[in-house]
């Protein structure tokens, strides 16, 4: 960063520029710790010696240290290509009818919720409500460090398992969500996608955004025909940036089935592909006959379901992280 030349190239200062903010995050965060648990140690000492006093201000230290370390380990798994990079998650309704589009709206605010928590930005990218109760899918995109690490945890199926508002009889029903997680590409990622492999539609915007989003064909729609992968967007901005968003998608939507299927160039996948198969849920959400939240992947539980509802959600990605060392 001292050389002369360092500026010459724009968008190569910026990416180290980036990496230098990400090594000093981490360096400060390790000597937080290392301070507070030489405080820690010198607060044994004083009881050590007689002095109670400090008792509770030590067991809340502790606590606090312990959480943090634990925070800095599950950091120090997420080691994947793109785990740093922000990540474009989709909620799509399955099976359930009206309960399965109130589902996806849950899900929605939960992810939302969690993003808060970790300070991160959402962006809504697209959205398919409908007119009686929930909706049909969002995608949204989440910015900031290592989103797309966390939030990769999250894809497959959620099972949700409830008294029905929408049955007169009150009846348990049982409902299901899909979620794809993709990291968002930078454009230093280089894809070659052939452009005549590509449909591209555009038409008018249905969520919110205001009456020129409503007004104009400022959405689009681009599909893969070799694979029939669709992304859309129909954020409120213009139709060239719906267009730009949405290529961001597809590309990372490529990279992930080229790196899955093994394949070593982009136009060697074929077939039909939906935005993520449906199978066994990774995890359930039963509000009835009792609260109880679990993941069938780690086989992590928990009883506070209204809690897991409002974002708390690190204790299914950690599980999840520390079964992949």
């Amino acid at each position: 960063m001292g050389e002369e030349s360092f500026w010459n190239d724009p968008q190569k200062a910026q990416e180290i520029l980036k990496k230098s903010k990400e090594m000093k995050d981490k360096i400060e965060n390790y000597e937080e710790l290392v301070k507070t648990y030489e405080e820690l140690d010198t607060i044994v000492s004083f009881i050590e010696e007689g002095d109670n006093s400090f008792e509770d201000e030590l067991i809340d230290g502790v606590k606090s240290l312990e959480s943090n370390v634990s925070e800095m380990k599950i950091q120090t798994l997420l080691k994947g290509e793109y785990d740093k990079n922000n990540s474009i998650l989709s909620i799509h309704a399955g099976t359930g009818g009206l309960d399965a589009q109130d589902w996806a709206k849950m899900l929605w605010r939960m992810y939302t919720r969690w993003a808060e928590g970790k300070d991160y930005r959402v962006k809504l990218l697209d959205i398919l409500q409908d007119p009686e109760a929930g909706i049909k899918n969002v995608t949204l995109l989440v910015e900031g460090l290592n989103a797309y690490g966390y939030l990769k945890a999250e894809k497959g199926v959620h099972r949700l398992v409830r008294i029905s508002p929408f049955d007169s009889s009150g009846k348990r029903h049982t409902s299901f969500a899909s979620v794809d997680v993709m990291p968002e590409m930078d454009e230093t990622v280089a894809v070659d996608i052939n452009p005549t492999d590509l449909k591209i539609d555009t038409y008018r915007a249905s969520g919110a955004g205001g009456q020129h989003v409503n007004k104009t064909d400022s959405a689009v729609r681009i599909t893969h025909i070799p694979t029939g992968v669709v992304v859309q967007c129909q954020n409120e901005r213009s139709q060239h940036f719906n267009r730009e968003v949405a290529m961001k998608m597809l590309k990372a939507k490529l990279i992930e089935l080229k790196e899955l299927e093994h394949k070593e160039k982009i136009e060697d996948i074929q077939g039909e592909y939906s935005q993520i198969a449906w199978g066994s849920q990774i995890r359930s959400y039963v509000f009835n006959p009792y609260n109880l939240v679990k993941d069938h992947r780690t086989n992590v539980e928990v009883g506070n379901i209204q809690g897991v509802m409002d974002g708390d959600l690190d204790v299914f990605i950690n599980g999840y992280l520390r079964s992949l060392e």
